[in-house]
């Protein structure tokens, strides 16, 4: 059996490989177009022009499904793993909320556009940052109280290393986008998809395109550290039946039945 087929760790995997190709194709297609500069376009900035807005919207859309799948995995695993912890049952509902939260953020980012809709666009672009990053930072906490009891000491500083690089990379951005689109660098500083060394705010520029692409992959590098606990795992579906036909009448009791989803047990 290979080591994604165990459990549920490809959740986690398809999670980061496919939000990882909608990153890099999307990417392609607009240096290829011409549509952005090949030097650290901001992520968004790829997903602006069609064609590549298209695929860009459509893979994240994807995404962020396979990210609630994965965060409510998480959720279900926390709360068997301690089911009478009252600290971490709270823990792990706000962590649930925070990356829900994240997920409807993801999408907000896919369908609106920077240069279109750019008030939306940077509401969800903080929702996915923002509140994804204090859902790294809550399951780090429960990494924290659950070791050594139920896994080792050498995934809570993973995670909390991860973390680490997530709140530089946020706080760089943060701080250089702020004096950027808050200078005097021109009035179409939100339309501006090209960018030359010689342009005033370059470097802002740059460091936040840099920040911003760092702190992405610092969100697949905490995803991945899911891959070994989700092989411990499974879930199954339930269908409970009321009655033995779908006409209106008086209920009896049948037997359940457990299916399958995706030729696995979910």
């Amino acid at each position: 059996m290979w080591w994604f087929q165990q459990g549920l760790s490809f959740l986690p995997s398809a999670l980061v490989i496919w939000t990882a190709a909608a990153f890099i194709f999307s990417y392609i297609t607009a240096i290829t177009l011409h549509h952005v500069d090949p030097a650290l376009p901001y992520i968004s900035d790829t997903g602006t022009v069609a064609p590549e807005k298209c695929l860009f919207g459509a893979m994240l859309n994807i995404a962020a499904v396979l990210c609630i799948a994965t965060i409510y995995v998480r959720y279900k695993q926390v709360h068997a793993l301690n089911p009478e912890e009252s600290r971490i049952i709270k823990l792990n509902k706000a962590g649930l909320v925070l990356g829900l939260l994240s997920c409807f953020g993801l999408s907000v980012v896919a369908n609106f556009q920077k240069t279109a809709f750019f008030v939306v666009h940077v509401c969800g672009a903080v929702l996915t940052f923002g509140m994804g990053s204090l859902y790294m930072f809550v399951q780090t906490i429960l990494s924290y109280q659950m070791q050594p009891k139920i896994h080792g000491k050498q995934v809570f500083w993973i995670r909390l290393l991860v973390v680490i690089w997530c709140g530089v990379s946020a706080f760089s951005m943060l701080t250089c986008s702020s004096l950027l689109y808050s200078g005097n660098f021109g009035k179409d500083i939100i339309q501006k998809l090209h960018w030359n060394p010689e342009d005033r705010g370059y470097v802002l520029h740059m460091i936040t395109t840099a920040a911003e692409w760092s702190m992405s992959f610092s969100f697949f590098g905490f995803f991945l550290t899911y891959i070994r606990d989700f092989q411990k795992i499974s879930l199954r579906v339930e269908a409970n039946l009321h009655g033995l036909t779908l006409y209106d009448t008086a209920p009896c009791p049948v037997n359940n039945e457990r299916t399958r989803l995706l030729s696995r047990d979910l």
